[in-house]
């Protein structure tokens, strides 16, 4: 069962640090994620996100 986002993991883009809950100001932050490792990883899903959608934006044109 998912847990509500105020217990989940956040990553923190200013600190670099993993939160849980709502920490920092949400402009600061990235998630939900389910577990602290997921958050962790964070800067590697938003990267891998960014190059998916880039190459579909590309195919697109």
């Amino acid at each position: 069962m998912a847990q509500d986002a105020e217990h989940m993991y956040w990553y923190n883009l200013h600190t670099g640090q993993v939160e849980q809950g709502f920490e920092s100001p949400s402009v600061d932050r990235v998630g939900p994620f389910e577990t602290r490792a997921e958050a962790e990883r964070a800067l590697d899903v938003l990267r891998a996100n960014s190059a998916k959608w880039a190459e579909e934006e590309a195919a697109e044109d």
